[in-house]
Order: C-alpha cells, then sequence, then structure tokens
C-alpha cells in the first residue's frame, strides 16, 4: 500500500509557477519590466497589473494590461471577479502583479480598522496600532487579510508578482554590535518579512556607480579628494554574499546580479530552474515535464474553483442574504421550502444561524428561488 503521507517534490519548469517580487527605488523601472516579464511569458489574456492605491506607474507603459484598485473594497470585488469567472472571463490568467505591495497594506489597515470597530463597537477606534488589542495584532490582522486574498486566487491557480518601494536602513551586526547600511524594503520590517518568506525570488533593483576619485588643486591648502562618477548602470540583485541587499532565491544556484532588463530577468530565473531540475533522480526532460504539469495545472483549476466557489463565505454578504431569507421565507410555497431544503443539504448547514461558516453561494440559490 502506497505511504498516505510524504511525496518528492518536482520542480515546476514554468517560471510563472513561482513567487516571484521586485523591489527597487521610484522611477527605476521596475513596472516596465514586470509588464514585459508578464507579457514574454503569458501574453496579454495571461496576466493583469492591480494598480493599488496612490500608485500611478502603469500610466507610462504603452498597452499595460491593468486595474486600478484604489481601496479594499475594490480589491476584494477584483478577486471575487477573478474567482467566479475564473474558467470563463479569466481562463487564460496566469498572474497577478500586485504594484505595489507597499500599496497593498496601506489600503488593507482601514479595512482592519472598520472589522476592529464592527466586532467591538464600544472599543471603536481610528488607528491600526490599538485594533483588536493593540500590541501589534492589527498589523497583523492586516498580514492576514492580504496574504488570504493573495492566496484565494493563488488557489485557481492565478499566481503572484509582487513589486515594492526600497529604502536604506542601518543594521547591527548581531555577533559583533557593528552598524551596517542594507538596501531593503519600504515597508515595516513585520509587513516585508510576512511577503519575504512567502517569496522564491526577490530581485532588488538599484543603481550600480563606479566613482573615481581624483585630487582638486585648491589655491589655498592642501589638495582636495573628490568622488567622481565614471560609470552607472541598473542592476537587479537576487542574492548578496554580504547581505548588504535585501534580496533572496530559494534558488541555489540562481545568477546573483544581472542588467536590469527582462530578457536577462527570465534568463536568470529559468536557468536557475533547469539546474534545480537537473538535480532530481530520474528527471524526464524539460519540455516532457512542462506538459505534464501544465495538463494538470488545467484539471486541476477546474475542480478547485469549483470547490473555492462552492465553500466561499463572505460574512456581510450573508447577513444581507440571511435577512432577505427571514423576510420572504414565511410567505414561500411549500415547493420552494423543499427546494430551499435540498439546498442547504447540498451545501452543508442546516440553519441560517451562523453566517461566518454558511456558503454564500448556497444563500445566493435560495435568495434565487424566493424570488
Amino acid at each position: 500500500m502506497a505511504r498516505k503521507f510524504g511525496k518528492k517534490n518536482v520542480i515546476k519548469i514554468d517560471p510563472l509557477a513561482y513567487n516571484v517580487g521586485l523591489i527597487g527605488e521610484s522611477g527605476i523601472g521596475k513596472t516596465t519590466l514586470a509588464v514585459e516579464y508578464c507579457n514574454k511569458l503569458a501574453g496579454e489574456e495571461g496576466y493583469i497589473l492591480a494598480n493599488i492605491g496612490k500608485e500611478d506607474g502603469v500610466d507610462a507603459i504603452p498597452n499595460a494590461v491593468y486595474a486600478d484598485i484604489p481601496d479594499w473594497e475594490t480589491f476584494e470585488e477584483f478577486v471575487e471577479d477573478i474567482i467566479e469567472h475564473r474558467t470563463t472571463d479569466y481562463k487564460d490568467l496566469k498572474v497577478v502583479v500586485y504594484d505595489t505591495i507597499d500599496e497593498l497594506f496601506r489600503i488593507a489597515e482601514p479595512e482592519v480598522i472598520r472589522l476592529h470597530n464592527k466586532a467591538y463597537p464600544d472599543k471603536k477606534t481610528t488607528s491600526i496600532k490599538a485594533a483588536f488589542g493593540g500590541f501589534m495584532a492589527g498589523e497583523d490582522k492586516a498580514i492576514e487579510l492580504v496574504l488570504d486574498k493573495i492566496w484565494e486566487l493563488k488557489s485557481v491557480g492565478v499566481q503572484m508578482m509582487v513589486i515594492g518601494h526600497t529604502k536604506r536602513k542601518n543594521q547591527s551586526d548581531v555577533a559583533t554590535g557593528e552598524e551596517y547600511e542594507t538596501l531593503t524594503a519600504n515597508l515595516s520590517n513585520r509587513y516585508f518579512n510576512a511577503i519575504k518568506t512567502k517569496l522564491h525570488v526577490l530581485g532588488v533593483a538599484s543603481i550600480d556607480r563606479s566613482i573615481e576619485k581624483q585630487r582638486i588643486k585648491q589655491k589655498v591648502g592642501a589638495d582636495k579628494i573628490v568622488g567622481k562618477i565614471t560609470s552607472e548602470s541598473r542592476i537587479i540583485t537576487f542574492r548578496d554574499d554580504n547581505f548588504n541587499i535585501d534580496s533572496k532565491s530559494r534558488f541555489s544556484e540562481i545568477t546573483p546580479q544581472i542588467d536590469l532588463d527582462v530578457k536577462q530577468f527570465i534568463e536568470a530565473i529559468e536557468d536557475a530552474i533547469k539546474k534545480a531540475h537537473l538535480k532530481q533522480k530520474d528527471a524526464k526532460s524539460l519540455e516532457d515535464t512542462k506538459k505534464e504539469q501544465e495538463k494538470a495545472k488545467e484539471e486541476e483549476i477546474e475542480k478547485v474553483v469549483e470547490e473555492v466557489t462552492k465553500n466561499k463565505v463572505n460574512v456581510e454578504e450573508n447577513e444581507k442574504l440571511v435577512t432577505t431569507i427571514q423576510e420572504k421565507f414565511a410567505g414561500s410555497d411549500d415547493e420552494t421550502k423543499i427546494k430551499i431544503k435540498d439546498v442547504m443539504t447540498e451545501y452543508g448547514f442546516t440553519s441560517f444561524k451562523d453566517v461566518e461558516t454558511i456558503s454564500t453561494e448556497g444563500l445566493r440559490k435560495i435568495v434565487a428561488l424566493l424570488g
């Protein structure tokens, strides 16, 4: 008999199957590279760039496929629409680019405050720091909301690519206590680490400058030594042995550094996948493995979409639907009541009390029956 638990991992061949992040200073070219990356690997129908909050980087990119996400309510609608129409309107969608992850957390915070005030009407607050009892509980709730929504899309085969801004930060070495400067995300450590731990690859875009020291003669006093920039280029770092750049890769043999160029970006990830694939025992060819994985994914998506849609719970919508049902149920005929009971059996609930667990789709069907 086969073991119930424990199986060998097979490296996924499609670069879009991995969680990829790209952070860098504003205007360096992150959004442009992300759009080019997705266009080349998935085509126009295969990606959507979520232009979140106060971001407007997409404005200067011709033909980019995007959706404006000004607030959390719109983000929820965006996710729900993709899931509901996954096998029709979004059948070719492979990846959503979150531009930027900084803004996604920013629009999540008012939602956390709203949820707190709804749950604790006698302890209302306007601060994320005080939400859900404080002590970082508000930030943790924001992380939960963001990751849950991203993973809802991942569960139906829509992968993630995140874009973020960078800042320079002073760190202290644990062993020596000496301070050093790192290039990291312009997010709180709590938010950044929550996302970073979920990424397979995190590239950090920066400017690489060559500076030459020159001696300038002074009319009075000693000569002055100044630095002159002799060359500069835009680069992406995937691995930094000095830990001065907060990059990351789960692929041990990824190219440490490339130019900020979409072709090199794709090649770096594909090459890392290929090297990892070759380490597998009795590995099939890349092409055969890719075909098998694509076929399996297509078959899985239909099953998962049906299951996710059937079991999805929207508490606030449920409350409204239950109110409508209660208003109309008494006036319905016996035949309708029998059909309602059948729906309740199909969706696994026996009463309308627990709106936090009842399938929203099931309640929608009942409201439709009541007319």
